[in-house]
C-alpha cells in the first residue's frame, strides 16, 4: 500500500477512499510542533496587514489547519468514488512546488500542512479548499448559499499559477465584482 502522496501512481484510478488513507498516514506525521512552525510562517507572511486584518488570519488559519489535521487523524469515514488523477497530480505538483521553494523551516511546515488538508478537503470531501467564512481583501467571505460555495475572490485567482483556486469547488460569487 502507498503511505505518501509522492509515491501515488497518477496513471491508474485513485479511489477517494485510497487517497484519503495515504492523507491519514501524512496527517499522523504532522505534529503540534510542525503546526506550530506553520502558524509563525503565516504570523510572518501577513505581518504587513493591518492589525484586525492580520490577527484573523492567523487566528483564523492556525484554526483551521490545526483542527483538519485532527480531523483527518480522527476521521472514521469511509469515501466512495474516485478522484480525476490528472486534476490531483497537478494540484500536488503546485503544492510541491511550494514546498521545494520554501525559503524557511517554518514556511515549508505550512506548505507541508496545507498540502495535506487541501487536497483533503478538495479530493476527499469535495468541500472549498478555504473554509466557509473565511475573509478575503474587501470584507467579502465565503460562503455555503443553498448547497452551492460562493467564493469572492475565484475568478480573480484561477489564472494565477501558484493559486489552488481552479481546483475549488466553489463558484464565483457574483454579487462581488
Amino acid at each position: 500500500m502507498v503511505n505518501k502522496l509522492s509515491e501515488m501512481d497518477f496513471n491508474q484510478d485513485i479511489s477517494k477512499d485510497d487517497l484519503f488513507k495515504v492523507l491519514k498516514e501524512e496527517a499522523r506525521s504532522i505534529h503540534i510542533q510542525d503546526i506550530m512552525k506553520g502558524s509563525n510562517f503565516l504570523k510572518e507572511d501577513v505581518k504587513f496587514l493591518p492589525t484586525w486584518e492580520r490577527e484573523d488570519i492567523i487566528a483564523r488559519f492556525t484554526k483551521a489547519l490545526f483542527v483538519r489535521i485532527k480531523d483527518i487523524k480522527d476521521d472514521r469515514s469511509h469515501y466512495s468514488g474516485y478522484v480525476d488523477s490528472d486534476k490531483l497530480k497537478n494540484f500536488l505538483n503546485i503544492q510541491n512546488d511550494s514546498i521545494q521553494n520554501s525559503q524557511s523551516l517554518d514556511e515549508k511546515c505550512f506548505y507541508r500542512i496545507a498540502r495535506v488538508v487541501s487536497t483533503y478537503t478538495a479530493f476527499v470531501k469535495e468541500e472549498p479548499i478555504h473554509p466557509v467564512g473565511t475573509r478575503f481583501p474587501g470584507g467579502f467571505t465565503l460562503q455555503l448559499v443553498d448547497g452551492v460555495y460562493l467564493c469572492p475572490v475565484k475568478d480573480k485567482q484561477k489564472d494565477t499559477p501558484s493559486a489552488l483556486c481552479r481546483f475549488c469547488v466553489s463558484v464565483q460569487d457574483k454579487s462581488v465584482d
